[in-house]
C-alpha cells in the first residue's frame, strides 16, 4: 500500500467509530436517564457497582471500574466465569450489576445474571442489541450503536468496542455532576501522580516569590506603581505600609477605569485608589485552594501572605496552568 492508500483506510477506521459515536449519542433516550438514576440510587444506598464482561468487554469493564472509584463511586469488577466458582462472594444485596456485551448472547454472562438475581443484585445490560437475551435478563439496559465494525472483516471490536466505552463514560460523568462532585473531591482520591501533585501543590510552588513581583509603599504615586507593574509584566502591584504589612492592591483594571474617570491620576498617592483589604491566601495553603478563591472571586491575582500579613508573593491567574496541568 502506499501513503494515500494507508491514510485512506486510517481514516476509514476513525470515520466508522465516529459515526458509531454520533448514533449512540442520537439514541440515548429515557433509559439511559433511569440506569443512571439506578446507579445514583445505588450508591446513595452505600452499595458498590459491579461491572462484568468478557474479552476486550472486561477490559472495558476494568477501565470503567476505575473511571468510576476515581469519582467516588464504588466500583469492582467480576470476571463471570470466577463468579460462578467462588468469586460471587463480593456480591451483597442491593448491589448494581452493569454487564457488557456487543451481541447480548455471551453464554457467561447469561449464566451470571440469574445467578446474582439469588443476591437481590440489580443488573444492566449494556449492549448494541436491546432484543438479546442479556437484556431480556436484565432490569433494563444501556444499547449503543454499532452497525458494522471498523475491521475491514467486520469482526475484531473496534467501533463496538469504542461505543460501549463511550456510553460508559458518559454515565460516569453524569453521576459526577449530579453527586456535585468536586476538585477537592477528585483530588481526595487522586493523591499520587502528577494529578495529585498539582492539586496537593504548595502555592509556594507556583507563586511568584519576591523580586519577581511588583510592590511599593501606598505613599507611591499611581505612575511610579504603574512604572513598578511594567517591569516585571505584573497585572497588580501589592502596597504595604511602613512596616511592609500589606496594605491594599492596584491592579490592571483600576488602571484602566481611572483612565476614564480621572486623567490627573497618574501623579497622585495610589493610596486613595488601590483596593484596601485585598484578597490574600496565607504562604504554604494547598494550591488548590488558591484555585478555588479564584474561580469563587473571580479575580485575576491574588497576594500571598506570610503570618504577619506581609506580601511573600503573587498568583498571576496563568500561573494556574501549573495547578490544572494533569
Amino acid at each position: 500500500m502506499d501513503t494515500e492508500d494507508i491514510i485512506s483506510k486510517g481514516r476509514r477506521c476513525i470515520d466508522i467509530e465516529a459515526d458509531a459515536l454520533r448514533k449512540t449519542s442520537e439514541q440515548l433516550d429515557g433509559r439511559f436517564a433511569q440506569v443512571a438514576s439506578t446507579v445514583i440510587e445505588t450508591l446513595n444506598a452505600g452499595q458498590k457497582l459491579i461491572f462484568s464482561g468478557v474479552g476486550k468487554n472486561a477490559h472495558i469493564a476494568q477501565k470503567l471500574v476505575g473511571t468510576f472509584n476515581s469519582i467516588g463511586a464504588p466500583s469492582t469488577f467480576l470476571d463471570p466465569v470466577n463468579a460462578l466458582h467462588g468469586d460471587m462472594g463480593l456480591c451483597r444485596k442491593g448491589d448494581l450489576l452493569l454487564a457488557f456485551s456487543n451481541s447480548g448472547e455471551t453464554e457467561e454472562l447469561l449464566r451470571l445474571v440469574p445467578a446474582l438475581k439469588r443476591f437481590d443484585t440489580q443488573a444492566i445490560a449494556v449492549t448494541a442489541k436491546p432484543e438479546s437475551t442479556l437484556c431480556q435478563l436484565c432490569d433494563s439496559s444501556l444499547v449503543y450503536s454499532a452497525d458494522k465494525e471498523a475491521c475491514p472483516l467486520d469482526l475484531a471490536p473496534t467501533a463496538s468496542s469504542t461505543a460501549a466505552m463511550a456510553i460508559g463514560d458518559a454515565l460516569a460523568m453524569v453521576v459526577l455532576e449530579w453527586r456535585a462532585f468536586s476538585r477537592d473531591d477528585f483530588q481526595q482520591f487522586h493523591p499520587g501522580g502528577s494529578l495529585g501533585k498539582s492539586l496537593a501543590a504548595s502555592v509556594d510552588t507556583i507563586m511568584r516569590p519576591t523580586g519577581q513581583f511588583a510592590q511599593l509603599e501606598d505613599t507611591a504615586t499611581c505612575r511610579e506603581c504603574l512604572t513598578q507593574m511594567t517591569s516585571p509584566n505584573s497585572g497588580c502591584i501589592a502596597l504595604t505600609d511602613g512596616d511592609g504589612i500589606l496594605s491594599g492592591v492596584f491592579t490592571d483594571g483600576d488602571i484602566r477605569r481611572l483612565l476614564l474617570e480621572d486623567s490627573e491620576f497618574l501623579d497622585k498617592p495610589v493610596s486613595g485608589f488601590m483596593i484596601q483589604s485585598p484578597i490574600t491566601i496565607p504562604a504554604g495553603s494547598l494550591a488548590i485552594e488558591a484555585l478555588r478563591i479564584f474561580e469563587k472571586r473571580a479575580i485575576d491575582d491574588l497576594i500571598v501572605v506570610d503570618g504577619h500579613n506581609r506580601p511573600v508573593g503573587v498568583i498571576d491567574g496563568q500561573d494556574l496552568t501549573k495547578v490544572r496541568m494533569v
